[in-house]
């Protein structure tokens, strides 16, 4: 008997250090305790009624109650679902206490029941029990009530026989596995009881009540985080329990299957990833991670509004065009095109002559009294030797073209109807070349002029009279356009 207490006690300990919790995932259990055997049930008058005659006195511990003073039961048993389990247990009690019917005994109590001792006859019970837990019905984590049936075999003294036991009970939980078991179970005699001529009992009915302590185990846990195999959601990782048994390395609240940053504590609405500067982009996916911005440029400021990010913009305060690096285009000249689009960046111009003052007719008809004025010696494309007037007119004429620097004029010479046809046409065409070369020479542009000959055919004036040859005789210069509308 004292092996059997120290190896009850060895396997408690263990079962203690090892056990977790739900029967559902911890299937196995281990009970072990003391049991006392109350024969009173057996003690039957045939004047009272079956239940004052079997079930009075139940708690007459002193007189009637078997009780050995050591670990006198041990059970195993099998949740298999539902609250049901299945379950063996072996029991030991040496009998001194035995109780039967005897009114004509003086020692008997007012009932008529005497206490014998039948001469400290062992008892052995092997019983198989079928339990319903009430334990989750009543949703309680401590307090477990149970109702049992079964059958077992019972060896009393030199007798053994076969019992049906329904039975009852309550377990109070300590933790989810190791708990303090109360039960009782009323164990009928199938044969019916007999006790022999000597008051020897042979087969009685009789009440085992036991108490003791009860271990679940058998659950698998691979990961060893308490959470089973067949509840966790991540069995070869150790995990939380609020996730199923999956870890959360960062501690954010996101399982890291589930986390875009699983080593970084960050932010649900960013798949658990940190915004370290609060505007609502992941750091990962922000090129400016510690100054807000805008998700279209990545999570870049762009202080002046013109879509390019302050980072790349050379202008960061200053709205300006991608194609100048965010800074505003140059306008010199102040007439709101810009520099590099103005055809004129330094004189003010509108937008639909390209920045370029338009020709006005006041410019026009001073370029034709200059124009006119220019002399050319008699029968020749020369000027008039040593006239400082035309001269004067040729510088007149530049200063005026320059003014409009986009600005097509055609130079164009016309004579009188003295000569030839071919020889005016000639001399008229060499005098607006004339014309045009002089200009250049003073810094008008060749791109912005032509030079034609008309000869005779459009004079201005009669040529019978020496008046008006002479108004016919001229030089003419002409706005034809901008240098940008096409081939002259």
């Amino acid at each position: 008997m004292k092996h059997l207490n120290k190896l009850l006690v060895a396997v408690m300990m263990a079962m203690g250090l090892t056990s977790h919790a739900q029967d559902s995932n911890n299937p196995w259990a281990i009970s072990f305790g003391v049991n006392a055997v109350d024969t009173r049930t057996s003690a039957s008058p045939d004047h009272v009624g079956f239940f004052p005659a079997h079930f009075s006195q139940p708690f007459d511990v002193k007189d009637n109650w078997n009780i050995l003073p050591s670990l006198s039961y041990i059970g195993v048993s099998r949740y298999v679902g539902s609250g049901f389990s299945v379950g063996l247990q072996g029991s030991v009690n040496k009998i001194d206490k035995f109780v039967v019917f005897d009114p004509s005994n003086p020692a008997h109590d007012g009932r008529g029941m005497v206490v014998n001792n039948p001469g400290d006859l062992m008892y052995y019970g092997i019983d198989a029990t079928i339990k319903y837990s009430f334990q989750e019905l009543i949703k309680s984590k401590v307090v477990d009530p149970s109702l049992s049936v079964g059958g077992g075999y019972t060896f009393f003294g030199d007798s053994s026989y076969g019992t049906v036991n329904p039975g009852a009970g309550v377990t109070f939980w300590f933790t989810d596995a190791i708990g303090l078991e109360l039960s009782t179970r009323y164990k009928w005699a199938v044969s019916g009881d007999r006790v022999d001529a000597s008051g020897t009992p042979d087969a009685v009915s009789h009440f085992q009540h036991m108490a003791g302590l009860v271990f679940k185990f058998g659950g698998k846990d691979t990961d060893g985080d308490g959470i089973y195999d067949k509840d966790d959601a991540c069995p070869d990782v150790a995990g939380l329990k609020q996730f199923n048994g999956c870890p959360d390395t960062d501690g954010d609240g996101i399982v890291d299957a589930s986390d875009a940053c699983p080593d970084v504590f960050g932010l649900a609405a960013l798949n658990g990833c940190p915004d370290t500067d609060g505007d609502g982009i992941a750091d990962k996916d922000d090129a400016c991670p510690d100054v807000a911005g805008l998700a279209a440029l990545k999570g870049c400021p762009d202080t002046d509004g013109d879509g390019i990010a302050d980072k790349d913009d050379k202008c960061p305060t200053v709205a300006g065009p991608k194609e100048n690096g965010g800074c505003p285009f140059l306008d010199a000249d102040k007439d709101g095109v810009a520099d590099k689009d103005d055809d004129c960046p330094t004189v003010y111009g509108p937008a639909s002559n390209r920045g370029c003052p338009e020709v006005t007719s006041e410019a026009l008809e001073d370029l034709k009294v200059q124009a006119r004025a220019v002399y050319f010696n008699t029968g020749k494309a020369t000027f008039k030797t040593g006239d400082k007037e035309t001269q004067a007119r040729l510088d007149a004429i530049k200063q005026i073209l320059v003014n409009y620097p986009n600005a097509k004029f055609s130079i164009e010479g016309h004579t009188d109807s003295t000569g030839s046809a071919k020889i005016n046409q000639k001399l008229s065409e060499d005098r607006a070349k004339a014309v045009l070369d002089a200009l250049v020479q003073r810094g008008v542009s060749p791109d912005n002029l032509q030079s034609k000959g008309f000869g005779s055919s459009q004079p201005v004036a009669s040529n019978k009279t020496a008046a008006g040859k002479a108004q016919n005789r001229r030089t003419e210069i002409r706005h034809i356009g901008s240098k940008y509308e096409g081939k002259l």
